[in-house]
């Protein structure tokens, strides 16, 4: 089978067809190793060369504009990771950073000419026919395609991506090298620090032959939209089907600024620190309650819009949690803040982070000196890479793992969160991301979120007054949370079938240790009166009461009699 047959009929990502392929061509292998190593050793050099010469400052530029040719030039597999290092001001100095970025939408175009072949080849017409104009030049090349802006006869404006020609092959062999250097790598690595490399590197693979479908593509961008098609701080633009094909993808042009070029936002007058926020809730989102989330957010891929929303403008790298992964997460958010460390390392079971078998009772200490360092002190102080850091001290010495599914989830938060930290160097992921968890677990719009909120809420059998009092006043940091559709839901809920064991609970969180807790109820009170007005509050008892049954509104007697005793 020639590799022509192989980059052509192979549409998806097989490791092993791979091997079978190029275990018997080592010329192929051999020859691309050998350039990668020429590229690097060179750059390696040149670096230690500067240092001996007192030249290591002074070269700096140079030597950040070599690093990014040498990856421009090894092609799209290094390119994509030169794009995630390109998010890290935290991790790479200030200098390569600046060339990292260019990798975004900076990359060298290929022919104009190949470009506009290909769109005539894969639409069946001619280029005149189906564009009343296009711009001669590409306004963006990255890594697996470049980008036209065109307007359609119907007077569209549009954008059409065109992907570079023989990608297959280049990214068939690197993934294959790639794969091969896991499985060598794996063994001399502390604990499993080494699980499932391999399976890491073939989860990349089959997102990034993915993302060279440009079908798949438009599908996800149209799932993308359905899930936020009732939040109007994210864009998304249309798919024109008509105009696109595997190779060709034409969709809406939107206008805005890239999240790097923060000069052009502030002269925009737009709020960085809210941009930041709708960003890292979009995420959550994401994450949290579709479980259809991007796994490729680069700086590339996400705009200000002049209105201020947060555009998405790539849909080839994503990918979907199940529902029990998302109760899971939740459940380790919430085992972490009650600092439930065996319940917490039981999670780490369920999401694959340790073998089902694992002995968990040395880790739940390890667990407990690493996260209250992370997460106690000061929540202020928090961001993912402390999270992060701290876990990476456990997996050298307890049989933790990054599950495959999890390590494109890793890769998609610590992005999202650079380019917050690019936007806001005092940026802490937290100060966004609990009011947003706080307002899901106060909702509990779901069985199972108002099962986690009762989890967070009673310790060892006992109401925690403090932990509701947090959850209201963490929520109200957002200033659009409202606390009056919470308060009716909570109330509906408490009179509902399903709130019978809430109401006993809180009948004896009211009167435990004999007596009432008077204190707790009015400092309660004190935080939430401003926003539960008489006439507001009012309405919404008598619309929650509406719903129920006299004999089920009688059950809450108890509780309203706890009331009046104090």
């Amino acid at each position: 089978m020639g590799q022509y047959q192989l980059s052509q009929e192979n549409r998806r990502y097989n490791p092993e067809t791979l091997v079978k392929y190029f275990r018997f061509r080592p010329w192929l292998v051999w020859g691309r190793i050998l350039t990668i190593i020429w590229f690097f050793s060179g750059f390696i050099v040149g670096m230690k060369t500067d240092e001996w010469l007192g030249k290591a400052e002074q070269n700096q530029p140079l030597r950040a504009t070599q690093l990014r040719k040498i990856i421009t030039r090894l092609g799209p597999t290094f390119i994509k990771v030169g794009q995630a290092l390109s998010t890290r001001p935290d991790l790479i100095r200030k200098d390569f950073l600046e060339e990292l970025i260019k990798l975004q939408d900076q990359l060298p175009p290929y022919s104009n000419a190949i470009a506009f072949q290909t769109i005539e080849r894969e639409l069946g017409r001619p280029l005149e026919e189906l564009y009343s104009e296009i711009t001669p030049n590409p306004v963006a090349a990255a890594s697996l395609g470049q980008v036209y802006q065109a307007r359609l006869h119907t007077g569209e404006e549009v954008a059409v991506k065109v992907q570079r020609p023989n990608l297959r092959p280049v990214l068939n062999l690197d993934l294959y090298l790639m794969r091969w250097a896991a499985g060598w790598l794996a063994p001399w690595l502390p604990l499993n620090l080494g699980h499932d490399l391999q399976l890491i590197v073939d989860e990349f693979g089959t997102k990034l032959f993915e993302e060279i479908d440009y079908f798949n593509e438009g599908r996800n961008a149209e799932k993308f939209a359905t899930n936020f098609r009732d939040d109007p701080r994210v864009k998304v633009p249309s798919i024109y089907w008509r105009y696109t094909s595997d190779r060709v993808l034409t969709l809406e042009w939107i206008n805005g600024f890239k999240l790097t070029d923060t000069a052009a936002i502030k002269r925009a007058g737009l709020d960085q620190n809210r941009i930041i926020e709708i960003g890292v809730t979009a995420g959550l989102q994401q994450l949290l309650e579709h479980g259809f989330f991007h796994a490729d957010p680069h700086p590339g891929n996400l705009f200000a819009t002049f209105d201020g929303r947060m555009a998405y403008i790539d849909f080839g790298m994503m990918d979907q949690l199940t529902e029990g992964m998302k109760e899971t997460l939740v459940d380790a958010l919430v085992h972490s803040v009650n600092q439930d460390y065996t319940e917490l390392a039981e999670d780490y079971v369920k999401l694959g982070f340790l073998a089902p078998n694992t002995d968990i009772r040395p880790i739940v200490p390890a667990l407990e000196a690493v996260l209250k360092n992370a997460i106690g002190e000061s929540v202020s102080k928090l961001n993912f890479k402390t999270i992060t850091d701290s876990f990476s001290e456990l997996m050298y010495e307890y049989p933790f793992r990054v599950p495959a599914k999890f390590a494109l989830i890793i890769r998609s938060l610590v992005t999202q969160e650079g380019i917050a930290l690019s936007l806001n160097p005092d940026f802490k992921i937290v100060e966004v991301a609990y009011p947003y968890i706080a307002q899901r677990l106060l909702k509990g719009e779901t069985p199972p979120l108002r099962r986690r909120l009762l989890n967070l809420l009673f310790k060892n059998g006992k109401f925690q007054w403090e932990r509701l009092e947090d959850l209201i006043a963490i929520a109200r940091a957002d200033n659009s949370f409202d606390l009056l559709p919470t308060a009716q839901m909570g109330l509906q809920f408490l009179l509902s079938e399903e709130g019978q064991y809430l109401r006993q609970q809180l009948l004896i969180a009211l009167t435990e240790d004999d007596r009432l807790h008077t204190a707790e109820v009015q400092s309660l009170w004190n935080l939430v009166k401003d926003e539960l007005q008489p006439n507001r509050l009012f309405n919404v008892a008598i619309g929650a009461l509406s719903d129920f049954s006299k004999e089920r509104t009688a059950a809450l007697l108890p509780v309203f009699n706890a009331f009046n005793g104090k």
